[in-house]
């Protein structure tokens, strides 16, 4: 399941950055998780309230949040991909289950 996800996201986020002319150097993966945790933690500000809102509904808000928790995601499969960390070994030691792969 996660070696699937993992390599649509990398597919994805290759193909944008051909398209913007960008470079995912090492820090690049790094970098990017920062700045969507960021994101996530604003798109949270606003929809609990502890945040402007800037005129968008509680509908628009709660899609924010659903977004850039996918964006999150995301980069942190990239972030794994990119360093080789073994995901699923490291579930199975933490979280004490290993995810199902199909």
């Amino acid at each position: 399941m996660l070696g699937k996800l993992t390599e649509q996201f990398e597919a994805a986020s290759a193909d944008y950055a051909e398209t913007h002319g960008m470079v995912r150097d090492a820090d690049w993966f790094l970098l990017k998780l920062q700045e969507e945790m960021g994101e996530l933690t604003q798109a949270w500000n606003r929809a609990t309230g502890r945040g402007r809102k800037k005129g968008r509904s509680d509908e628009a808000l709660a899609r924010d949040l659903a977004d850039e928790t996918a964006d999150l995601l995301g980069h942190v499969l990239l972030f794994a991909r990119n360093n080789r960390i073994d995901l699923v070994s490291a579930i199975e030691r933490k979280w004490l289950f290993r995810p199902d792969e199909e």
